[in-house]
């Protein structure tokens, strides 16, 4: 059975005002999109709620993060327990700025990543080396090493929820962006580890999408790539184009 084709948009910590909040999802809400394509938007966790509740129903919300407790004295932190409650049915998890500059590491990321998905949350879960780490050519492996600690916790059937989000930390904001051969040769490596690490359904049921400085300029090459089934997107997830990158595989 094909892959659907997955567009989610991260908007980090924006908009920030209810005013710009409204020109973003009036034009989701306007827009013409690819029915066959899975879209998630994921808004700062304040505006959570009240967006579930204006956008359309063909658009899924997301959170940007939640920690690995379902309640307790974390202060500030929201458990994966909440976010079903509230109706919100995915969350990022393990995306580079949580990395770097949050310090959690690869173990924490799995723990919060099976704490979503008992939750009854799916995950988009994210990995990606440094421009150091690319340069020293070790990009495979600080990818396997993410996503063993992953591998570890979860069982097969929890993949059944479970988008991996490739993003190269050295992509991401920064206006540069992997090649699609770039692109095609890790997510096709990620593929094979899921093969080998948890079994070839699984790897060939996964999800795994491209996330880094991706725009309406670049995403058609890149969506052609056979192991590319999607694209999270950042900055370009607040602006009139995110629709064309949606529509990608329809143009």
């Amino acid at each position: 059975m094909p892959r659907q084709f997955f567009v989610g948009g991260n908007f980090k910590m924006n908009p920030i005002s209810r005013a710009q909040k409204k020109i973003i999802i009036d034009e989701l809400n306007a827009a013409d999109l690819d029915p066959n394509t899975e879209v998630v938007i994921a808004p700062p966790s304040l505006y959570l709620l009240p967006l579930k509740d204006i956008v359309r129903n063909d658009i899924k919300v997301s959170a940007q993060n939640c920690y690995c407790k379902t309640s307790g004295a974390y202060t500030g932190e929201i458990s994966p327990a909440q976010l079903a409650d509230a109706g919100i049915p995915y969350v990022i998890i393990g995306h580079s700025e949580r990395r770097t500059l949050f310090h959690e590491t690869s173990e924490l990321v799995a723990q919060k990543t099976k704490a979503a998905l008992d939750g009854s949350l799916s995950v988009i879960l994210c990995v990606g080396e440094t421009l150091q780490e690319r340069e020293a050519g070790k990009t495979t492996q600080v990818v396997e090493s993410q996503l063993r600690e992953v591998v570890t916790v979860l069982n097969e059937s929890d993949w059944d929820r479970v988008v991996i989000a490739y993003e190269p930390v050295w992509a991401i904001g920064t206006g540069r962006v992997a090649t699609a051969a770039q692109a095609q040769e890790v997510h096709a490596y990620i593929r094979q580890y899921l093969s080998t690490a948890v079994s070839s359904a699984v790897s060939g049921n996964t999800r795994i999408i491209y996330g880094g400085s991706v725009t309406a300029a670049n995403c058609k090459e890149l969506s052609t790539q056979i192991d590319v089934d999607g694209f999270l997107v950042g900055g370009a997830s607040l602006k009139p184009e995110f629709v064309n990158i949606i529509n990608v595989k329809r143009n």
